[in-house]
């Protein structure tokens, strides 16, 4: 006689469980777990039909060496992103806050050189038309479909026979076959993979936005990133004109390409030299440095600022804006060791310019370098960019791509570079280049 296992499975995110229980452990849902019973021959029924399942092999020595067809749409900082223009038959996702532009960049990506299916469930149709007409695009052969059932968007799309069906956004798209609401685990996990089936099947391109939550990643599940073929990112503080279009992932070219974007009324336009709107034009003040960060294959400079003030609290406050905070705190320990920096009795807080999360580790000779300033209260010496890596111990490690931040700090003008030790040693003419050994070493440089 078979033995008859019972398990519980969330309705929501799927996860299961040995007993029932109010409350999902994984996704948090209340009154989602439900009853499932499998028994052994059923499980062995379904392993003895697999080998009765035909299965076609493809040998990929046999097949020819081509370059992916492309849809070049029509924003040039867009194509340059993603290596040329969205490969057909792919699926793309759009991440970004609430209000930063996700819609104005998709509106600017329709082009009249391709067809183009695009589902709102969140407009109307007047409004689409309007804001591309405010926008300037140049569209041709458009659709557009306020929908949220994913049956009928499939079915229009088999319809339309459009080269790109674009989904504003997928946290408002829901299946029949899940019984959940739209926006839930299961539902984005079940719509992205029907999506990326259809997209194979007719050959067409589909481009998807999603919101990210307040923990900073894309709504939805994680498998959400695994499904799609490219995952691209929104950045910036939306009361800012200037956004971070950077690609996270990309399964037909490379990762290393972002743009620097600024919103205007026409939408959105590349900015040529992004380093000097991140610069200040004022004289530089105690606590404030210049440093050099990689987003791919593009340096920026960046204005960094720390303010360090005695505590009114018998707990000091550690408060970053751009930064990691428990990357502040790790600063902060090898300051009070190595340097000799009495910050037990003294808040710090950490300003990044230009409303991005930059998470590159050459930040940190420049945060401790604007600490040293705000401590001391002296101002760094003019005209000095600083990037390094510190470690535990408070040396000052080495960073990749030192050359192409020293190149880009030459051509804006400075004249003192603090970077780490090397091996061998660098000489430029017309530059001091000050190489640091030791964070203790840091302050005799400076002030």
């Amino acid at each position: 006689m078979s033995k008859i296992k019972t398990i519980y499975a969330c309705s929501k995110c799927g996860a299961q469980t040995p007993k029932w229980e109010g409350r999902c452990s994984e996704c948090g849902g209340w009154g989602t777990l439900e009853k499932e019973t499998v028994s052994d021959s059923e499980r062995q029924e379904k392993q003895n039909q697999l080998q009765d399942l035909k299965v076609d092999f493809i040998d990929l020595a046999k097949i020819k060496k081509s370059d992916p067809q492309r849809l070049k749409t029509g924003l040039d900082a867009f194509n340059i992103a993603i290596n040329g223009g969205i490969v057909r038959a792919s699926l793309v996702l759009i991440g970004g806050n609430p209000g930063i532009g996700k819609s104005t960049l998709i509106s600017q990506i329709v082009s009249k050189n391709f067809k183009t299916l695009y589902v709102s469930g969140e407009e109307t149709a007047s409004s689409v038309k309007s804001r591309m007409d405010r926008l300037g695009v140049e569209f041709g052969d458009l659709k557009f479909l306020a929908e949220n059932n994913l049956e009928k968007i499939l079915a229009g799309a088999m319809k339309a026979k459009s080269d790109l069906l674009i989904i504003d956004s997928i946290q408002t798209v829901y299946t029949s076959e899940i019984n959940s609401d739209a926006g839930g685990v299961s539902q984005v996990r079940a719509c992205t993979v029907k999506l990326m089936e259809i997209a194979r099947k007719l050959d067409m391109a589909i481009l998807i936005a999603s919101h990210v939550n307040k923990a900073g990643d894309l709504a939805g599940p994680k498998a959400l990133e695994h499904l799609v073929d490219c995952v691209i990112s929104l950045e910036g503080d939306r009361l800012n004109r200037y956004r971070m279009l950077r690609v996270i992932k990309n399964r037909y070219g490379s990762t290393d390409n972002s743009e620097v974007l600024e919103m205007t009324s026409k939408g959105f336009k590349k900015v040529l030299n992004p380093s000097n709107i991140y610069l200040s034009n004022s004289n530089i003040d105690k606590g404030t440095v210049i440093t050099s960060i990689m987003d791919g294959s593009q340096v920026l400079m960046l204005e960094l600022q720390a303010l360090v003030n005695k505590t009114n609290f018998g707990y000091p406050k550690r408060t970053t804006s751009g930064f990691d905070q428990k990357r502040l705190e790790l600063l902060l320990a090898v300051l009070s060791k190595k340097a000799s920096l009495k910050l037990g009795a003294y808040d710090v807080y950490i300003n990044l310019t230009g409303g991005f999360q930059v998470k590159d580790r050459s930040l940190d000779l420049a945060v401790c370098l604007a600490i040293m300033s705000a401590y001391h209260n002296k101002v760094v010496k003019s005209d000095t960019i600083v990037f390094g890596e510190v470690g535990l111990s408070g040396e000052i490690r080495s960073i990749p791509k030192t050359r192409e931040r020293i190149k880009e700090a030459l051509a804006l003008g400075f004249k003192n570079i603090i970077i780490p030790k090397f091996s061998k040693k660098i000489v430029i003419k017309e530059v001091n280049l000050i190489e640091v050994e030791k964070i203790k070493d840091l302050s005799t440089h400076l002030f």
